[in-house]
């Protein structure tokens, strides 16, 4: 998860970019104030909270951490479907995305 950033430049900087290349990350920004940036993150809190936290009682901040960072990794990512993304999970999405982009590649490289 991205904490906020101190300086607003510092996630539109060309260093940030190459990295953001170099890991497969694409990164989506709009004009200053649009709310469709923050509308995944913010999709994503709403489930966290609604399905996960709000249904637990955790004794300690460690056990919340641990315990909300496996539903990300056990479930979230895994099996609970988006309807933004096609009815798939997260990871199947990216998979999916990923390959295209890579058949694409190797297009442009035949041709």
């Amino acid at each position: 998860m991205l904490r906020r950033p101190i300086e607003s430049g510092e996630y539109t900087s060309e260093a940030f970019g190459q990295l953001c290349s170099r890991w497969g990350v694409v990164q989506s920004m709009e004009r200053v104030g649009s709310a469709l940036d923050n509308a995944a993150a913010e999709s994503f809190h709403s489930v966290l909270k609604v399905e996960y936290v709000h249904r637990y009682r955790f004794t300690t901040r460690a056990e919340a951490r641990l315990r909300i960072a496996t539903w990300i990794t056990d479930f979230y990512n895994t099996r609970r479907r988006h309807s933004a993304a096609g009815g798939q999970s997260p990871i199947t999405f990216e998979n999916t995305i990923r390959e295209a982009r890579s058949h694409t590649r190797h297009q442009g490289q035949a041709a």
